[in-house]
């Protein structure tokens, strides 16, 4: 096992609040399904101020949005409204088109409130990239949370340590956070690919060290350990290799004339409408 590299993060502003991009990075598109990777935060509001994200697009992906504080209401094109709180999973599923809006309520809204935590795309596989759109929303308590050799870890996605996630998956992948505290060893699961995030403390992968907001891509993974200098939050992301896949401003697809269409429907408003949250859209880039 040995760290291929360590990708250094990259500020965006997204409709009021700073995000850390890593992935796609232009030497590493993807780690294993995973091709977007978002830190957002932690970021705090004053009353009145709050995350807006306008009504937009999404294919041949599944969005994930995992928070560590604060809270998003989510809306989408099938009609669904739900609020995600910290420890949630939220998982939606463009497949042939969706449309979705990011907001919050008016009473985290009409309060000073922070928000901080991650959100990844998951490429959907060749044969499911035109499956029917779909939303599943999994609550902190139906998530497995055990320890390995004292690491406390919760498994959002997939199997890692002879433990497997209730959400749903359409390839071969891992999705977990751990905490570790100085002194703490932790062994890298099997994977195909494996990225390490830390999004809080300082790690070191055999002679790398991994500071906060950067992720270490792995290759040859399965028999090296992740130790801490520190107290750290981390993600660990992988799974199989995925044949190359395009992205284009929201749309991810395995074809780039699929993203073409997809660019012209949304410039003609071709796409179905949020549900309560029909007047709002941002414009194609």
């Amino acid at each position: 096992m040995s760290v291929k590299q360590v990708i250094e993060p990259r500020e965006k502003d997204l409709d009021g609040i700073t995000v850390r991009r890593i992935l796609p990075f232009f030497r590493q598109r993807m780690v294993g399904p995973w091709i977007f990777f978002d830190h957002m935060g932690p970021a705090n509001f004053p009353a009145g101020k709050g995350i807006d994200v306008r009504p937009h697009p999404h294919i041949n992906l599944a969005t994930v949005t995992y928070l560590f504080e604060g809270e998003i209401l989510h809306r989408d094109s099938l009609g669904n409204l739900q609020a995600i709180h910290p420890g949630d999973v939220n998982l939606m599923v463009a497949g042939k088109g969706i449309t979705h809006s990011e907001r919050e309520s008016d009473e985290v809204r009409n309060s000073d409130h922070s928000l901080h935590g991650l959100q990844l795309w998951h490429a959907l596989p060749e044969a499911d990239e035109e499956t029917e759109p779909a939303f599943y929303h999994y609550r902190s308590a139906d998530l497995p949370n055990f320890s390995q050799k004292g690491v406390p870890i919760r498994l959002m996605m997939g199997d890692a340590y002879g433990v497997t996630s209730p959400v749903k998956t359409f390839a071969k992948t891992i999705y977990l956070e751990a905490h570790m505290k100085p002194g703490d060893r932790l062994r890298i699961p099997r994977s195909e690919e494996l990225a390490v995030y830390v999004a809080s403390g300082h790690i070191q992968i055999e002679d790398k060290e991994v500071p906060q907001y950067h992720m270490a891509v792995l290759e040859n993974t399965g028999a090296g350990v992740i130790n801490a200098s520190q107290d750290s939050r981390i993600a660990i992301i992988g799974g199989d290799k995925m044949t190359k896949r395009y992205i284009d401003w929201n749309f991810v697809s395995s074809r780039k004339e699929r993203i073409e269409k997809a660019r012209d429907d949304w410039r003609n408003q071709r796409f179905a409408k949020v549900a309560g949250d029909e007047e709002d859209f941002i414009p194609l880039p």
